[in-house]
Parts: structure tokens; C-alpha cells; sequence
């Protein structure tokens, strides 16, 4: 076996108070109740995907189009997130992101009534605006609540309830909003009868949202209850756009690309995953049924971090993450060049070999940023617009040739990721 390398250790935690660290276990699994909101809220767009894309007659661009106004979110709010978490904490930024992710819910309603694909898509960005702020609280954080040497591993422990969510949520929600999918067609619908059938399927997805909104509330105060648990050192004051500055250090800069075209091509796949199931030369199966077995692909996922926390503990992060990446290369070549179960379960299986992509990517990529954390999480979280590019691409060869040639648009960007990994062993952190 191979060791990690330590990450250079320090006397304190960035950003947090020594009185802090007796509440640390009890921190700790705050952040985790916050990976999985923040998870399962995202993986539902898999479940929209198909749904408005059936209810506004889209094409697979078109319908790529949910995930370019939620990713977009992260690359214009991450700074002023990271600037307001800087500004007001950890806790209090956590309580202002499940608020606006609230709000974000809450305007489903004005949009199912609207009937109009743009008001959704803008009720997906305020959502996502909430989320963004909660994960610039949230990635940091559980890296200083514990020793430095084990911070990938623990990020790794926290994505799997991340993953748990997005294991959950698109169960459920395929039950709920994927159901009618089968009865109906509503391109065969005209007039009054497409009319009233949009406004009842609009309706489904409102009640939906209306109740994470419900739960979103209970959550947040909660939160602001706990708000005192943990006691910040006052983070110094530092220009807006000073994190910018970060990208002069290779390393981080190239870790920011890497999680570009990480979530990128998460998002695409898994954006896809339903139709791509319900293929005749895949699986065949219904919209329903397809969009349960999601579960299995961000299944795959949750397994693999908790597995994956402690495999990197005994193995360097690079090598694991290069593996992987590998790893997914070889899946999706084997889903483009078959057919039926093996093709289908071959893009699953890729849920598994993305577990423990994020977070080593982001603590090889942020190594050495000490009290710069927030502002480096914030670059980071702004790299996700990748979300909101890849796909809308994905989509765009879908359309042009098919499905399954549409997946060498990931194929390149597990291949960025391979390379990232073998360059940090070359990269210096500072």
C-alpha cells in the first residue's frame, strides 16, 4: 500500500474558534444533514429532465436546458456566497442558503400556474442559488472540523450522505412526477384536453416542491437555533475579487477545470440516464421504472464513499482518483459499444467509479489554502457550472446522432480528470 501524503498541518483551524471544538462531532453531523439536502434537491433535476421535456415537447438540448439554469447559479453565486459566508459565518450562511433554496421551491407555484418552461427554469435557479451558498458553508467546513491529515476522507464520509440524498430523492421523485409518464402522451394531445392535461402534471411537480419547501423551513430553524454551537474567528477582510488570485497556483487552477468537467459529465449522464434506459436496445423499460433505477447509479455513488473513505486513507488520492477516471473511461466505452443489459448497467456502474471524484479533486485542489479556504471553496463552487455546459453538449449530440455516441462528450472529461490526477504529484501546492 501506498500512504497519502499528509496536507500541511497548522496550530488552529482556519476560521474556527478553539472553544469550537468540543461541539466537533456534533458539527460534523450537521454538515452531513446538509450534503444530503443539498444532494437529493440537485439529483431531482434527473426526474424534470424527462418530465418537461415531455410536457413542453423539447429536444434533448432543450431539456439539457434545467441543468444549465440550476449549474448556472454556482458560477454566479458562488463569490458573493463565499463573500457573505466570510462576512456572517458558517451557521448564519447556511440558515440564508436553506431560506432562498425555500424560495427557490415555493416559486414552482407561480410556474406550474404560468405554464411556461422559462418560469421554471427560473424557479431552478433561485433553488439552485440556495444550494450554492449551503455548499460554499459546507465543503469548507467539515474539512476543518477534524485533523488535516484525514480532511479527503472525511469530505469523502460527508459526500456519501450527499449521495444518500441523491440516492433517495429521484426514487421518490420518479414515483411522483414520473408516474403518468406512460398513460399519457401529450404530444397527442390538442386543445383544451393538452391544456388541462399540462396544468395537472404542472400541479404534480408543484406539490412536490411545496413539500421540500415545508421541510426546508423546519431545517433552517433548526439551524438558526444551533447558530451558536460554533464560535468563527473573525476572517480577515480580503477584496471580492481577490480569489481570482488563486488561479495563479497551478495546482488549484487545474483542480477548478477538473471539477468543471467532473460535473459536467455526472450531470450528463445521469440527466440522460432515463431516457437512455428506456431505449428499446437498452432496457426497454418505462419512463417510471427507468427513473427508479437512478437509484442505483447515485447508489453506486454513496457505496462507493463510504468505501472510498477508507481506501484513501491507505492510498494516495491521486492514485485512486486516476484509477477511477480510468475506470469510467472503460464503462462508457462498453456502454457506446453494446446493447441491452450490458450497455445499461454498464452506465449505471459509472455512479460507483464518480464516488470519491469530487472530493479528492477538491482537497488535492486545495491543499495549503489555509484561511484562503472559503475563497478557494468559492472558485470551486463555481466550477460547477460545468453542469450547466456539458450536458446542454451531451444533448446537443444526442440530437445530432444519438444517445449513445452522445457519451463521448464525458468520455473527454474523465479523461481531464485522469490527467489532473497525474499532474498533482508534479504541481506544487503553493
Amino acid at each position: 500500500m501506498i500512504n497519502a501524503p499528509d496536507p500541511p498541518s497548522s496550530s488552529a483551524t482556519p476560521g474556527i474558534d478553539s472553544s469550537s471544538h468540543g461541539n466537533v462531532a456534533y458539527l460534523q453531523w450537521f454538515v452531513f444533514g446538509l450534503f444530503f439536502i443539498f444532494g437529493g434537491l440537485t439529483s431531482l433535476n434527473d426526474v424534470l429532465v424527462p418530465k418537461l421535456k415531455e410536457l413542453f415537447s423539447l429536444n434533448y438540448f432543450e431539456a439539457m436546458l434545467i441543468q444549465t439554469a440550476f449549474f448556472a447559479a454556482y458560477f454566479l453565486v458562488s463569490l458573493p456566497a463565499s463573500a457573505l459566508v466570510q462576512k456572517i459565518g458558517y451557521m448564519r450562511g447556511s440558515v440564508v442558503g436553506l431560506l432562498v433554496m425555500m424560495a427557490g421551491c415555493l416559486m414552482f407555484v407561480p410556474a406550474a400556474q404560468a405554464g411556461a418552461f422559462g418560469a421554471f427554469l427560473a424557479a431552478l435557479f433561485v433553488l439552485a442559488a440556495g444550494v450554492t451558498l449551503v455548499q460554499v458553508v459546507a465543503n469548507p467546513l467539515i474539512s476543518m472540523l477534524g485533523e488535516p491529515r484525514t480532511a479527503t476522507s472525511r469530505l469523502t464520509f460527508a459526500q456519501a450522505f450527499n449521495s444518500l440524498g441523491t440516492t433517495i430523492f429521484p426514487w421518490v421523485g420518479a414515483a411522483l412526477i414520473l408516474g403518468s409518464l406512460a398513460a399519457v402522451n401529450a404530444n397527442d394531445l390538442t386543445g383544451p384536453n393538452r391544456t388541462a392535461y399540462l396544468a395537472t402534471e404542472s400541479e404534480v411537480i408543484t406539490r412536490a416542491y411545496l413539500g421540500i419547501a415545508a421541510a426546508l423551513a423546519i431545517v433552517a430553524l433548526v439551524v438558526w437555533l444551533n447558530r451558536h454551537r460554533l464560535i468563527e474567528a473573525r476572517a480577515p477582510r480580503v477584496a471580492f475579487f481577490s480569489a481570482f488570485g488563486l488561479l495563479r497556483r497551478p495546482r488549484f487552477a487545474f483542480g477548478a477545470v477538473a471539477i468543471f468537467v467532473y460535473v459536467g459529465a455526472e450531470v450528463a449522464i445521469a440527466s440522460l440516464m432515463t431516457n437512455y434506459l428506456m431505449q428499446s436496445d437498452t432496457l426497454g423499460l418505462p419512463a417510471r421504472k427507468a427513473g427508479e433505477l437512478l437509484a442505483l447509479y447515485w447508489g453506486g455513488a454513496l457505496m462507493g464513499r463510504f468505501v472510498g473513505a477508507v481506501i484513501l486513507r491507505r492510498i494516495a488520492p491521486w492514485i485512486v482518483l486516476a484509477t477511477v477516471a480510468a475506470g469510467a473511461i472503460a464503462m462508457l466505452v462498453v456502454a457506446m459499444s453494446t446493447t441491452g443489459i450490458v450497455s445499461g448497467y454498464a452506465l449505471l456502474s459509472i455512479g460507483l467509479l464518480n464516488a470519491i471524484m469530487f472530493p479528492t479533486i477538491f482537497t488535492l485542489a486545495c491543499a495549503g489554502l489555509g484561511p484562503r479556504a472559503a475563497e478557494g471553496s468559492g472558485i470551486i463552487c463555481m466550477a460547477i457550472v460545468g453542469g450547466a455546459i456539458v450536458p446542454p453538449l451531451t444533448g446537443w449530440l444526442a440530437d445530432q446522432s444519438s444517445l449513445r455516441l452522445s457519451l463521448a462528450a464525458p468520455i473527454v472529461c474523465y479523461a481531464v480528470i485522469a490527467l489532473f490526477a497525474w499532474r498533482t504529484t508534479r504541481l506544487s501546492i503553493a
